[in-house]
């Protein structure tokens, strides 16, 4: 169900004011996340692993206890070229790609139908059909080498 609403989430068109308590799920369905911290919203570019920083360098009776061990982060990620929002901004993009990968794969099948079946008498619409097939190769190519580049940054 998690796995269904983060992708419902992911392809909304619009804004969304999303608010919760799991850190991967706001990782994984938004690009901006916000605290409040001393009473204030703030933006957080860093994501969640800044604002655990930033919990962490408050005193202790300010905003609440923190964990015994200090640690709030959770088991955050490290070892890799991108680290906190650069990082989780790279696997959203990488996902999304890859969801666009199976859309462009039925739409190029869809064409290569529709010149199957295409009057092959009619030059002009074989060659509407046929430009449309190479913009989705086209973008396909595109995608192709920034999976590759955002693959290659995550490790």
């Amino acid at each position: 169900m998690l796995a269904a609403m983060e992708d419902l989430l992911d392809s909304w068109p619009g804004t969304l004011l999303v608010v919760s308590h799991d850190r991967y799920f706001l990782e994984r369905v938004t690009d901006q996340q916000y605290a409040i911290l001393d009473g204030r919203l703030r933006h957080l570019p860093g994501g969640v692993d800044e604002y655990l920083r930033l919990r962490r360098a408050q005193p202790m009776g300010e905003s609440g206890p923190r964990s015994a061990t200090g640690d709030d982060d959770g088991g955050a990620q490290g070892g890799s070229a991108l680290a906190g929002a650069e990082r989780r901004a790279a696997q959203k993009e990488l996902s999304a790609i890859e969801r666009r990968f199976d859309k462009l794969g039925q739409s190029i099948a869809s064409v290569h139908e529709r010149l199957a079946v295409h009057d092959q008498a009619d030059y002009t619409g074989l060659q509407r059909v046929t430009e449309e097939l190479h913009e989705f190769e086209a973008e396909l190519k595109g995608l192709e080498e920034r999976w590759l580049e955002l693959s290659d940054h995550l490790g």
